[in-house]
């Protein structure tokens, strides 16, 4: 009988954020409709920060980014969805996408209703899904025990946070947490990993979910040093470690990195290490590089 592959798979989720959950789900995108990206939506920064704080609501940059990502056909929807202001004024920073879907979100009974919407029109075929529906922060205790709110100060933190927590307490979207019962594989990364990744874990039906899920996890890790101070200084192991702490359990049975990870001290999962590097980024992942990679986790996994 033959390992089984990616194209075997009915149903593949990969949480995170930022740039790196949308270069996981572009280099899955042959998947279409099987695929299902669960976004953080803790984000305080630049244009959807300013959107957040004019008008509240969920951070709706990561999923913009995985939009764009996601892709495939350019037409005038997608030109203006990609869309950045420049200039001086009022606008100048606020992406366009970042705008319209603030806009279908005010028009739509949830906010996975304005991303549904998007999709549509952007024709992206893969699922994706807010981590909550209600707006939230991401917030830490430091090592001298003060609370630091956002995502933003807690990336310039000088050390790792003591603990990291949701303010306030909300609850998954409920899509996610069907998404993970019904997944055969799950995916998390790369990505920065206090602000992109974590938040995901901090929810607590999310966390159960991944408790109880049968389907493998694989972490798939940065290829290059974290420019946020705290999480550059952790280990491979340290982030394994840390992610399993707030899950409740060792839920992660495979790593992908590149060449240069020192992956010495992982024992008990499988390790698949290949070059990832794009040509044209260095510390972003090649789509089809990682594509191939992913394919021998899971063949690893039988």
């Amino acid at each position: 009988m033959r390992n089984r592959t990616l194209a075997d798979l009915d149903r593949v989720v990969a949480l995170g954020g930022g740039h790196g959950l949308g270069r996981v789900l572009s280099s899955l995108s042959s998947l279409g409709s099987r695929l299902t990206g669960i976004v953080t939506t803790t984000d305080n920064g630049g244009s959807t920060g300013r959107i957040r704080r004019s008008e509240g609501g969920i951070a709706w940059g990561d999923m913009r980014n995985c939009l764009n990502q996601l892709i495939t056909e350019p037409s005038v929807a997608s030109a203006m969805f990609e869309y950045r202001f420049g200039g001086n004024g009022e606008l100048s920073g606020h992406n366009l996408g970042n705008l319209m879907l603030k806009a279908l979100d005010h028009l739509s009974v949830r906010p996975l209703e304005a991303i549904n919407l998007i999709r549509n029109l952007l024709k992206v075929d893969a699922h994706l899904i807010p981590m909550s529906e209600l707006p939230v922060d991401l917030m830490a205790i430091d090592d001298q025990g003060h609370e630091v709110y956002g995502e933003v100060n807690i990336d310039q933190l000088a050390t790792p946070p003591q603990e990291l927590m949701l303010s306030p307490k909300v609850p998954t979207t409920r899509e996610a947490v069907q998404a993970i019962s019904e997944a055969d594989l799950i995916l998390i990364g790369p990505g920065s990993f206090y602000t992109s990744l974590m938040p995901i874990l901090l929810l607590d039906e999310l966390a159960q979910a991944l408790r109880r899920t049968p389907a493998p996890m694989v972490y798939i890790g940065n290829l290059g040093r974290e420019l946020s101070l705290p999480a550059a200084s952790l280990t491979l192991i340290d982030k394994l470690a840390i992610m399993e702490q707030y899950v409740g359990k060792q839920v992660i049975d495979a790593i992908v990195v590149g060449p240069k990870v020192d992956a010495s001290a992982v024992t008990g999962r499988i390790v698949i290490q290949e070059v990832l590097e794009a040509s044209d980024i260095p510390y972003r992942h090649d789509r089809q590089l990682l594509h191939n990679a992913l394919e021998k986790a899971i063949q690893a996994l039988g």
